[in-house]
């Protein structure tokens, strides 16, 4: 093997230990995005405006690169981001938009992994004891991290219900995902999925919130600016497109696992941001969390 050839064989392994954290650390910011343009906007608008900006982005670059569209698969896509984006987003946002504390919706959609283990078998894949202790130990973890921050007092019984919701779309859109449409040309396979979930979720908006050509409902301040062009940007395409390699190249319950760091690394960038406390239980569950991942995800 030649000097040049070794050098991007390292490049291209360290490439691939690297996704999964440049995924964890985008994807944990989704709750800060939602901290930031909540308050300035209902959360179907919000989403819908996400996903636009996604589609205006990323369309041109389609019909300039030439990218190839799933053909024959356009359904499965289609429906894998309507579980995806519309029910997982939709949900956890206009549960915290009714009150459902961040904590809270961050320890029932952390049961993700348990279910898509549960679930594995269905798509093929086997999970191992020692998987099982991991997931079992990722859950612990998330639950010590979030536990000071959750609370119970006046939240409606729809916040936990949408929650639930997101947790049962979310795990059903990876499976089928894995299992229908594992590779695509993430170009053209996410305008498909951002059109179906803007399309999904535009009657809703315009029943629930008033959605119309005025956008009268939301408040254009710098901070909902910020936090529009950072979940178009960052989440939509940059998460998105990692989550979507990962699930083509893994076991699905290797990777809903990382899910489980995504409250640890959150509570992180809420320390740093806006000052919000760490307890020492909150330590020690980020500890267990990545414990838990570390089983699930060795090889």
């Amino acid at each position: 093997m030649s000097d040049t050839t070794a050098t991007q064989a390292t490049q291209h392994t360290r490439r691939q230990a690297l996704t999964p954290l440049f995924f964890v650390v985008l994807w944990s910011t989704g709750f800060i995005a939602a901290k930031y343009g909540l308050p300035y906007a209902p959360p179907l608008s919000f989403l819908i405006l996400r996903c636009l900006g996604a589609v205006l982005i990323l369309l041109p670059v389609v019909l300039l690169t030439g990218a190839a569209w799933p053909r024959g698969r356009v359904r499965h896509v289609a429906v894998a981001g309507l579980l995806l984006q519309a029910g997982y987003l939709g949900g956890v946002w206009c549960a915290i938009k009714l009150g459902m504390p961040a904590g809270l919706s961050a320890l029932i959609v952390g049961m993700q992994p348990i279910l898509t283990a549960i679930a594995a078998p269905l798509i093929g894949e086997r999970v191992r004891p020692r998987q099982w202790l991991g997931l079992l130990l990722g859950l612990s973890g998330v639950a010590l991290v979030v536990a000071a921050k959750i609370h119970l007092n006046g939240l409606a019984p729809v916040a936990i219900a949408l929650c639930v919701l997101a947790l049962l779309s979310i795990t059903a859109g990876t499976l089928y995902q894995k299992r229908f449409c594992p590779h695509f040309d993430l170009r053209t396979g996410t305008v498909i999925q951002y059109t179906a979930t803007a399309l999904a979720l535009l009657p809703l908006a315009i029943w629930l919130e008033g959605f119309g050509p005025h956008l009268d409902a939301i408040r254009w301040t710098p901070q909902f600016v910020g936090a529009l062009l950072w979940s178009i940007l960052a989440l939509s395409i940059g998460a998105i497109f990692l989550l979507f390699r990962l699930i083509s190249r893994n076991d699905a319950t290797r990777v809903t696992s990382l899910l489980y760091l995504t409250p640890p690394t959150t509570a992180l960038m809420a320390w740093a941001l806006f000052g919000e406390r760490l307890s020492s239980l909150g330590l020690a569950g980020m500890a267990v969390a990545v414990m838990g991942v570390a089983f699930v995800v060795k090889k």
